[in-house]
């Protein structure tokens, strides 16, 4: 058996998700709108042999959104443009299911596969904003039950369009004048509780066959869709304990599912704090907490709240009670700043504090970094790590020159790519054509029959 390796994406976001990145000066201010700066940092990604690049997404903003929220790029545009310009690099992205109907998604990420040759993958996600409704004509956000049942549906369909044509479907014979076996084009006519979708899909599937799907969803709902449909999770945990918590929750889950593989692997997200000693990245650690500007952070921390207004409370007063607000937005997030906040016996100063400075469990020199990076991964907290900083060139270049040479050496990361694909980097199966599956059930059933 060949030694288990760590898998590693990285974030592109432009001037980055928290409120200042874009005031660093390696950081142009229109970075999150220029192509070519996405371009660039995948191209340092591949060299650095990641698996894959990551665009986040949502269809809905304030005027308080972070700065890379309000001005950027859409996923799939983006990431076909990155196509042309990488080989071998994975590039994911997201687009909900709550505001987009199953045949545009299906089309646009086979797209998005066949122009990067199999290096594609979608990050289903339902939309926790509520503001979102009004972008998409409806006068209010689905449900949150809604949302989950309508996301397996939906990504049931994308799949199902996936496989309209089977792989040997275009002889496209010149001479003979036979362009399409008719015989392997296929519609699915499905007719759910959501969606009345014909088929087929007017696109051929790649050679990875399906797109690789991401999720992200730490809610009861959000871990039992990965569990059962998701090849990879993104997730995020401050310690060890909590991020072990969940991997082996959902990895029992998808055994639950009929699921016994290593499927869906686990990305927590991680920003390193990486310097000579452990006293001095711990320092930069201090010295960024210490420039926390509560009025943003007050804006953050009614994100998960559907961009709920905190300015209206008392700064000190205990954290306001904010009954089940937040159920149909970012449940688990949501509900995680609650409970926090309930145990700790916050005021809202410090909960918008606490919630706005950065504990990241990576912090430390590079040997330190990397030892807690291999502790995760070696005792089932991760499969691998998406890398939140790899926008900022300064951070993401000492992730890679001082942690990825340790992570090498002990056998745990690629020097190489062995693979041209998205599912071959992570490891994972193609997904046979279920018309192709099920024509040789049939002939291998005839074959006994006549044996």
């Amino acid at each position: 058996m060949p030694q288990r390796e760590l898998k590693l994406g990285a974030i592109l976001s432009g001037v980055g998700i928290t409120p200042d990145t874009w005031r660093k000066p390696g950081v142009p201010g229109d970075a999150s709108i220029d192509i070519d700066w996405y371009i660039a940092a995948a191209q340092r990604a591949e060299a650095a042999k990641f698996d894959f690049v990551f665009i986040v997404d949502s269809p809905f903003i304030t005027p308080d959104s972070a700065p890379h929220f309000l001005n950027r790029l859409e996923p799939l545009t983006l990431l076909s443009a990155v196509a042309v310009h990488t080989r071998k690099i994975g590039l994911a992205g997201t687009l909900t299911t709550s505001y987009n109907e199953p045949f545009n998604v299906a089309r646009a990420f086979a797209s998005l596969d066949l122009i990067s040759r199999g290096r594609a993958g979608w990050n289903v996600v339902t939309t926790g904003l509520e503001g979102a409704a009004g972008n998409y004509g409806r006068e209010q956000h689905y449900p949150h039950d809604v949302r989950y049942r309508r996301a397996r549906e939906h990504l049931a369909v994308v799949r199902g369009l996936w496989d309209s044509y089977e792989d040997d479907a275009f002889p496209r014979d010149k001479r003979s004048g036979v362009f399409l076996d008719k015989g392997k084009l296929h519609a699915l006519n499905h007719k759910g509780e959501f969606f009345n979708v014909s088929g087929p899909l007017n696109i051929s599937r790649s050679r990875q066959g399906h797109p690789v799907i991401f999720q992200a969803g730490g809610s009861e709902d959000g871990r039992s869709l990965a569990a059962a449909s998701a090849d990879a999770i993104f997730t995020g945990h401050e310690t060890f304990d909590e991020a072990h918590a969940f991997y082996r929750d959902v990895k029992q889950r998808a055994c639950n599912a009929g699921r016994p593989g290593p499927e869906p692997l686990i990305f927590p997200g991680i920003s390193p704090i990486i310097a000579d000693t452990d006293e001095q990245a711990q320092q930069i650690q201090a010295q960024r907490n210490g420039k926390v500007d509560l009025a943003k952070a007050l804006v953050q921390l009614g994100r998960p709240f559907n961009y709920y207004d905190f300015s209206a409370h008392d700064l000190d007063a205990p954290f306001p009670d904010l009954g089940d607000r937040g159920a149909n937005g970012y449940r688990s997030h949501a509900e995680r700043i609650k409970t926090v906040a309930a145990e700790r016996r916050f005021t809202l100063r410090e909960a918008a504090l606490h919630f706005a400075l950065r504990r990241s469990p990576f912090v430390g020199s590079p040997a330190t970094v990397a030892d807690a990076l291999e502790h995760w991964f070696r005792n089932e907290a991760a499969d691998g790590f998406i890398l939140g900083a790899f926008g900022d060139p300064e951070d993401g270049q000492r992730f890679t020159d001082s942690v990825l040479p340790l992570l090498r050496a002990r056998g745990l990361f690629r020097s190489e790519y062995s693979a041209d694909t998205l599912r071959g980097h992570l490891g994972l199966p193609i997904p046979q054509n279920r018309y192709t599956a099920a024509r040789k059930q049939v002939q291998d059933q005839l074959q006994t029959v006549t044996a």
